[in-house]
C-alpha cells in the first residue's frame, strides 16, 4: 500500500515536471539586469512571480501530457509517461492542471493585474500550443520562444520594470536556437513516418534544421555582443564591462551545438544543463560575472 502511494505521488510529479522549473528562471533576469536583485522586497516580487509561472507551466506540461496521450504510446521513451502508460488517469490530470492554474493565476493577481494578464496569456498561448500549433511546423518552435518571452515580460512587471529589447531579443533567439536543436535530435531519434510520435517532425529536414540552427547560433551571439555594448545598458549598468560575459555565452552556444552534433545527445535542453558538467561550470561563470558587473562594473570600467 505504501510502495503504491509512492508510486503515485512520483507519477502525479512526473507529471508535473519540476525539473522543467529551471525555465522559469528567466523571470529573474530584469531584476538581474535592472540591478536590483539587492532589493528584498524587489526579489520577493520576483520569486511569487517565479512561482507563478512554476504553477502554471507544471499545468500546462499536464494538459500537453493529456492531449499527446495516444502519441506518446507509440514513442519508446514517451510511451513511460504516467498519462500515456495509464499511471495517472487524464481526469487526474485535468483536476491536478485546473488546481495549478488556480495557484499560478492567485499568485499573479496578488502581484499586479499586469503580471496576471501575461500569466493568464502565457497559458492560453500554451494550450493553443498543445490543441493545434505544435504541429505547424517553424510556428511551433516560435511559440516555445514567445513563452521565454512572456517569462521575461513577466519578471519586469513584477518589478515595474521595462526589459531591454536587446533582452527580448536575445532571449527569442536562445530559445529559438535551442527549440531547433531539440527538434533535430527528435528528427534523428525517430522514424517520424512510421511512428508518427511528433506529427510536425514530418515537415522537417535534417538539411533545412541545420542550416536554420547555423543562421540563429551566429545571430544570437551578434544580438548578445550589441546588448552588451548597447547605450542603454550603459545607462543602466554605468558600464560596458558586461561584454565580458559574451565568452560564457560564445562557448555555451558552441558547447551544446558539440553535444547535439559530436555527442549525439541533448534531448532535452533541461536534462542536458543540468547533466553536463562543463555547461553548468559555464553557466555558474556567467552568473556570477554578470552580477559583479551589473553590481560592481561602474566603479572598475575597463571599456570606455
Amino acid at each position: 500500500m505504501v510502495k503504491a502511494n509512492q508510486n503515485k505521488i512520483f507519477a502525479l510529479l512526473t507529471v508535473l515536471r519540476p525539473y522543467h522549473w529551471i525555465k522559469n528562471t528567466f523571470v529573474f533576469a530584469p531584476l538581474v539586469f535592472s540591478g536590483r536583485f539587492t532589493q528584498i522586497n524587489m526579489c520577493l516580487k520576483t520569486t511569487l512571480a517565479f512561482i507563478s509561472f512554476c504553477m502554471v507551466s507544471s499545468a500546462v506540461y499536464a494538459i500537453n501530457d493529456i492531449c499527446d496521450r495516444s502519441e506518446d504510446r507509440r514513442h519508446p521513451m514517451k510511451r513511460f509517461r504516467p498519462v500515456a502508460s495509464g499511471a495517472i488517469a487524464p481526469t487526474l490530470a485535468v483536476l491536478l492542471s485546473m488546481i495549478f492554474i488556480i495557484l499560478g493565476l492567485a499568485i499573479a493577481c496578488f502581484l499586479n493585474r499586469f503580471v496576471f494578464l501575461v500569466v493568464l496569456l502565457y497559458i492560453f498561448v500554451n494550450i493553443a500550443y498543445s490543441l493545434a500549433l505544435k504541429r505547424i511546423a517553424i510556428l511551433d518552435v516560435l511559440t516555445i520562444s514567445f513563452g521565454f518571452v512572456l517569462r521575461i515580460i513577466c519578471g519586469g512587471m513584477a518589478i515595474s520594470v521595462t526589459p531591454s529589447y536587446w533582452l527580448v531579443l536575445c532571449t527569442v533567439m536562445i530559445s529559438i536556437f535551442l527549440g531547433f536543436t531539440k527538434r533535430r535530435v527528435e528528427l534523428l531519434a525517430v522514424n517520424p513516418e512510421k511512428n508518427n510520435t511528433r506529427p510536425v517532425l514530418k515537415d522537417y529536414s535534417i538539411a533545412f534544421l541545420d542550416q536554420v540552427i547555423s543562421m540563429v547560433t551566429g545571430a544570437t551571439i551578434i544580438a548578445y555582443a550589441l546588448y552588451t555594448v548597447d547605450a542603454h545598458t550603459q545607462m543602466v549598468l554605468g558600464t560596458r564591462a558586461m561584454l565580458l560575459t559574451l565568452p560564457f555565452v560564445i562557448y555555451g552556444l558552441l558547447r551544446y551545438i558539440y553535444i547535439i552534433y559530436h555527442l549525439k545527445q541533448g534531448a532535452d535542453p533541461v536534462e542536458t544543463l543540468i547533466r553536463d558538467i562543463p555547461t553548468i561550470i559555464n553557466l555558474l561563470l556567467w552568473v556570477v560575472t554578470s552580477l559583479l558587473v551589473v553590481k560592481y562594473g561602474g566603479k572598475f570600467d575597463l571599456f570606455h
